[in-house]
């Protein structure tokens, strides 16, 4: 393995040479404190930035093993060192060098979330990070100097002051670790006592503004939990903590406009995550397997059994293996709903501001003016309760224009000035006061639901001269010549989740079949998340790209679902 002076050698002899001549960078260098690997070489200054990926043996980072022991420390502990080296870059890095992104430094994009990325591993053998690079030039002539100034200057301050335990704030590093394990912990205790979700006291939930998942500095509320919802639960670092617990069942969180519906509800989504130290929500937990539900006119169905919302379509459409290109909001929505219960939500979000009308209710006036056998949907009011009777599975609902909810519902909030209060007893008093002259419609049982088998090779991950293409964005996912649309979304936490979807979905397609599983959505989504449990999600892509972070499966069958040219084995 040649040296870093060797290195360097080499950098002043291909100095002004083409750009190719950076290829000769390939390989392994050894520092005195790390190891530097040359993945991937760009072709010139203006294509995606070299690949970097830097090892340092355990006993020269440093890092205690306690910080590491568990699943939850590990992937906090990562999380702060990225979050370290990100930090590091503009303080050391010189930046621009030349043409194009000459010069620059990156690490993976991140936000408020903890998440597993590809960026960087911790073990007992020590800590590997994947940094971007643009090689420096000048038009399309290597700067040797330059680059040696990057590679032999800036690089190792970047690894001494971000990835060197003795270098770091141990109070900072341990706070983060410990969030990041408490946050878990929480979760974990949900299903014990009886919850779906918690929302710690003075918890800040508002963001600081719509395109930002950062806390509201100024003007936001602490969240102050109502006496008949307050639990305790036990954080295995910071002690026991007070806050709102949601039981499981129907819940409905109500309040007039502007009051903090949506942002609870918002909270909760995202409490799927955990979060970092200082964010306000991170002791908001959710059940894992919590799922956003929403309609989403014009979105492509393959195949998907909405019988339990919609049936005796007027032109015979079966609804048993429903298929559209271009589906309406109440068959959007119904398809949402069973794609979530196919891939295992346990718990379902629903926001009335972003759902269909007809889908959510049909009051008595309507019911009057249109036969049962007229209307082919039945609304979730009357399949709701059903749905957690049947399977167990939970609702939270924000809901500000009909109290016929209340017939329904275990537990009621409502949101005054962003403070909750419960109002269970009052909406139980209202429904006895006013009893509903509406007939329910939801018939015995919610019903049943087909599996699908998906075609693998129908997923297409490469484009039309073989390459294997993947792009995401807030937006979309580009896989092989189509795009998915994310548009409508929200519990992707970070676009390197998408990015990373687009990986899954290609392994999938070419690798699918080795998961032993009965083919069905729902065991190959399961069987793919232990494989990336297990084996980490390095281990199902064709390189060492370090712009990842691991999905849940939940938006991986989102992904799956939205893609245009997936088809099924049992249509």
């Amino acid at each position: 393995m040649a040296d870093q002076r060797g290195l360097s050698g080499l950098l002043r002899r291909i100095d002004g040479s083409g750009y190719g001549a950076y290829k000769q960078l390939r390989g392994r260098w050894r520092f005195p404190d790390f190891t530097l690997h040359v993945d991937h070489v760009q072709g010139d200054p203006f294509a995606a930035p070299s690949r970097l990926r830097v090892q340092v043996p355990g006993e020269v980072a440093g890092f205690p093993r306690d910080l590491f022991r568990t699943r939850a420390r590990r992937i906090a502990l990562e999380d702060f060192l990225i979050r370290a080296l990100a930090r590091e870059i503009p303080e050391v890095a010189k930046g621009k060098r030349g043409s194009g992104r000459s010069g620059e430094f990156s690490v993976v994009d991140f936000g408020q979330c903890i998440l597993p990325r590809t960026a960087l591993r911790i073990s007992l053998e020590g800590v590997e990070a994947i940094i971007s690079c643009g090689l420096p030039a000048a038009g399309r002539r290597v700067l040797g100097r330059e680059a040696e100034a990057m590679l032999l200057g800036e690089l190792p301050e970047l690894v001494r002051r971000a990835l060197l335990y003795r270098n770091l704030d141990p109070g900072a590093v341990r706070r983060h670790v410990e969030c990041g394990e408490d946050a878990e912990a929480l979760r974990e205790q949900l299903a014990e006592h009886g919850l779906v979700a918690f929302v710690a006291e003075g918890a800040i939930l508002p963001r600081a503004s719509g395109v930002s998942d950062r806390p509201l500095r100024r003007g936001a509320v602490p969240f102050t939990p109502p006496e008949s919802l307050t639990v305790t639960l036990e954080r295995p670092n910071a002690g026991p903590i007070r806050g709102m617990g949601i039981p499981a069942g129907i819940t409905l969180i109500v309040g007039g406009g502007y009051h903090g519906k949506s942002t609870l509800l918002s909270a909760l989504a995202q409490g799927v995550y955990n979060h970092i130290p200082g964010d306000g929500r991170e002791y908001v937990v959710t059940r894992k397997e919590a799922v956003v539900i929403r309609a989403e006119d014009g979105r492509f169905v393959c195949g998907v059994d909405i019988s339990p919302f919609i049936s005796n379509l007027p032109n015979g459409t079966d609804t048993k293996s429903f298929s559209t290109q271009n589906a309406s909001g109440s068959t959007s929505q119904a398809a949402n709903i069973m794609e979530a219960l196919e891939a295992g939500a346990a718990v379902l979000l629903v926001d009335e501001d972003t759902s269909a009308t007809n889908f959510m209710i049909r009051d008595e006036r309507m019911q009057a003016l249109v036969a049962k056998e007229k209307e082919p949907i039945t609304p979730f009011l009357d399949k709701v309760r059903l749905l957690y009777r049947d399977y167990g599975v939970s609702t939270v609902l924000v809901m500000g224009g009909s109290g016929d909810y209340f017939e329904v519902t275990d537990t009621v909030i409502m949101m005054d000035a962003y403070r909750p209060l419960d109002v269970t007893g009052r909406a139980k008093e209202i429904v006895r006061k006013y009893p509903l002259k509406r007939r329910p419609e939801g018939g015995e049982g919610f019903g049943a639901f087909r599996a699908r088998r998906p075609v693998l090779a129908s997923i297409q991950p490469r484009t039309r001269k073989g390459k294997l293409k993947v792009q995401g964005s807030r937006l979309s996912l580009r896989l092989g010549n189509y795009s998915i649309d994310l548009t409508r979304l929200s519990q992707f936490a970070e676009v390197p989740q998408v990015r990373a979807v687009g990986y899954l979905l290609a392994w999938l397609a070419e690798h699918g079949q080795d998961l032993k599983t009965d083919g069905t959505v729902r065991e190959l989504l399961l069987a793919l998340e232990r494989r990336v449990e297990e084996e980490g999600l390095e281990a199902l892509l064709p390189a060492r790209y370090g712009d990842l972070a691991v999905p849940r499966r939940f938006e991986v069958a989102a992904a799956l679902n939205r893609l245009r040219t997936l088809r099924l084995r049992n249509p």
